[in-house]
């Protein structure tokens, strides 16, 4: 009789997680894109028009090249650590994930969570991100994960069909 697989993570939540989530939701789809060409055009705009324009418009260009690049990553980083001072992100997260699905404890509470409530999970560089809803998600970030990473991954494609992971 073959024993079961199962996995067992122990979870202390950083705000550089909070930030790489945050990050992700930032820029994905068409914003992202959006925030790439808004960046480039406007730096190109600085460059080529640089000698004939005046100071207030290399100023009001030279924000436009920072807004994405160094004042959204910026803010988000400072929203993170203050989400990660919250106490219910201080408490460590054990979560233990078998064939069924995954049970989710902290301090003297547990929830059980079957493979069919995943709307999906997600690789991003550095965590995945398992999502139950819209508003509902868990980090699983990869430092914790270790030498798990592989396994755990191949563990999700067996459990969940292909349409509900994305980059796993």
């Amino acid at each position: 009789m073959a024993q079961e697989q199962i996995f067992r993570f122990h979870i202390q939540t950083e705000a550089k997680d909070l930030w790489r989530f945050s990050m992700y939701h930032a820029n994905k789809g068409y914003l992202g894109i959006f925030n790439v060409l808004f960046t480039l055009a406007s730096l190109y705009l600085l460059v080529s028009k640089w000698n004939s324009t005046g100071t207030a418009y290399r100023l009001l260009l030279l924000a436009c090249v920072l807004m994405f690049t160094v004042w959204q990553p910026g803010l988000l980083f400072l929203k993170a650590m203050k989400q990660a001072g919250n106490e219910r992100l201080k408490t460590p997260v054990d979560m233990t994930f078998t064939k069924d699905g995954f049970t989710v404890a902290q301090n003297d509470q547990s929830m059980d969570v079957t493979w069919d409530q995943i709307g999906k999970v997600v690789g991003i560089r550095g965590e995945y991100i398992l999502y139950m809803g819209r508003l509902r998600a868990y980090l699983l970030p990869d430092r914790i994960m270790g030498e798990e990473k592989e396994p755990f991954s191949a563990f999700l494609r067996e459990v969940l069909p292909k349409e509900r992971l994305k980059r796993v």
